[in-house]
């Protein structure tokens, strides 16, 4: 059994006897152990802003852009073994794993490439100049410079490899250092990630530090110039962000958490649509790519009363030709449920939900007498307005289609009712119904995807998170923000006002 490790304070610590033991979610077979018992968080902390700190302000982001780019490769070259380790400890399908990986790799290299535009500057300019005098001589101006502090990141079980990266990758093109905690389940792909990064001695030492177990009193080491990145359940990201020490000493606080995505089905979309083929394309694609275990997942799908059945028996046969299996047969289309605990939860989650909806495919019975697996789960529900759809996610290969009646208005409350979403996708080819839709739901979402058929050939489906564009959604989707292309950045850097003479604020703070 692999024995994963910490990386803090510039050495590798296996820590204690009382271990969190990983399991093969196929097999049931224990395949890897983990503690942080003996580590000195507080000296965590301190290594991070006193070492890895100045090491990374004292750069330009053009270098550190460089250190990205370098470090993509770096884990490219890992590839092969990271999909198998994916494979094994997560339950991933090979197309999953690569998901997970290409995704960490793809991040670094986009804010390497967004660095060019900084170029080599410590600072970022933030709009123009102002004219705050009599004459130009007095002016303001806006720049953005490094936080003195450490960004701790709390990532989820889900995307071990692609969600520490794609934080890691705007904090370290701040010039912030970075302590990074995985899920536990399917810490032993971002164990291997780590140590391909402190292998490759690229980054400064103390600017990467890699905790893998519990976090212990981590937190209560924060400061006012520290910030917390959490990705994960909405009731455990609310319990961090009323932390008392992180409220009474103003710690930021970034939060990913549960998202009842939807994707609303317009009237005017037939059977004859290209955009109906796309509709049902993404729809598969979500619910079984990573066994449903994505933020990004559609969880409530809104249907036209009047084509319900059709959709209904569209997806039905769709979601049967998905072959369920161990991820290392390259037939299976869709693996286990990432572990033990979440293959329980998301049971009991149908069940629940079945009480309210009918049953279309799948169910909460196991698919084998082994292992984590359960069938593609479709349900219709018998009341669209019906609380339990609106306020609790079941996080693996479930979505419920809820009957509305066609108008833009009704859509457009019934979305409501999820208290806010990382995405929304819609399928129209009615432009004013679209635009309707994005202004009357857009304040729920972090973002909205309109699918046509004038981009049916060419779309990303709207589960992909692209470095730039913003991830994140307002409500019960956390509240947070990351990504964006440079935007990703604000979260680590301070915006100053800076009044003064013109030309020392050009000469020296320009854009």
């Amino acid at each position: 059994m692999q024995r994963l490790s910490s990386y803090v304070l510039g050495a590798w610590h296996t820590g204690g006897d009382r271990t969190a033991t990983l399991y093969d979610p196929t097999t049931d077979e224990a395949v890897a152990a983990c503690s942080t018992d003996g580590i000195d968080f507080a000296a965590v902390v301190r290594h991070g802003r006193e070492v890895g700190g100045p090491a990374l302000r004292a750069m330009t982001f053009a270098e550190r852009g460089a250190l990205l780019k370098a470090l993509s490769a770096a884990i490219h070259e890992h590839r092969e073994e990271l999909i198998e380790i994916g494979c094994k400890s997560g339950g991933n399908t090979r197309g999953d794993a690569k998901f997970d990986i290409d995704g960490a790799t793809g991040t670094l290299a986009a804010y390497a490439h967004f660095s060019k535009s900084l170029g080599d500057k410590r600072y970022i300019a933030d709009g123009e100049q102002v004219q705050l005098g009599r004459t130009k001589r007095f002016v303001g101006a806006h720049v953005r410079v490094p936080r003195q502090g450490v960004a701790v990141h709390v990532n989820a079980f889900n995307f071990p490899a692609w969600g520490m990266m794609e934080k890691l990758a705007c904090a370290i093109l701040a010039g912030v250092p970075v302590i990074e905690k995985p899920g536990t389940p399917t810490a032993w792909l971002a164990w291997r990630v780590a140590q391909i990064t402190v292998d490759s001695g690229l980054l400064p030492e103390g600017a990467f530090q890699f905790l893998c177990g519990s976090v212990g009193d981590l937190l209560d080491h924060l400061g006012p110039q520290d910030g917390l990145a959490f990705t994960g359940s909405a009731a455990t990201g609310a319990k961090l962000k009323g932390h008392p020490g992180l409220v009474a000493r103003n710690v930021r606080v970034n939060l990913e958490a549960d998202s009842l995505n939807a994707a609303v089905l317009a009237p005017d979309v037939d059977a004859s649509c290209e955009t109906y083929a796309l509709f049902l394309q993404n729809l598969v694609t979500d619910i079984t790519q990573k066994t449903g275990q994505k933020c990004t997942a559609v969880r409530r799908i809104f249907v036209p009363r009047d084509r319900v059945d059709e959709v209904r028996d569209d997806l039905v046969a769709a979601l049967g030709r998905v072959k369920v299996g161990d991820p290392r047969d390259g037939e299976s289309r869709m693996g286990p449920l990432a572990s033990k605990a979440q293959f329980e939860d998301v049971r009991n989650g149908i069940a629940r939900f079945s009480e309210f909806a009918d049953v279309a495919c799948g169910g909460a019975e196991p698919l084998f007498d082994k292992g984590c697996f359960l069938a593609p789960t479709l349900l219709v529900a018998k009341d669209a307005r019906a609380e339990l759809f609106h306020a609790e996610e079941v996080f693996g290969p479930v979505s419920t289609i809820l009957p509305y009646g066609g108008g833009v208005e009704e859509a457009v409350e019934l979305v409501g009712l999820g208290r806010g979403s990382l995405v929304s996708s819609i399928y129209t080819n009615d432009a004013d119904w679209a635009e309707a839709y994005v202004l009357g739901a857009g304040c729920w979402h972090g973002r909205v995807w309109i699918g046509s058929d004038r981009m049916a050939e060419q779309a990303l489906a709207p589960g992909m998170v692209l470095p730039a564009m913003v991830h994140g959604g307002p409500g019960r989707a956390g509240g947070g923000e990351e990504l964006g292309e440079l935007r990703g950045l604000e979260f680590y850097t301070q915006r100053v006002a800076l009044q003064g003479f013109s030309g020392l604020l050009e000469g020296k703070f320009g854009g």
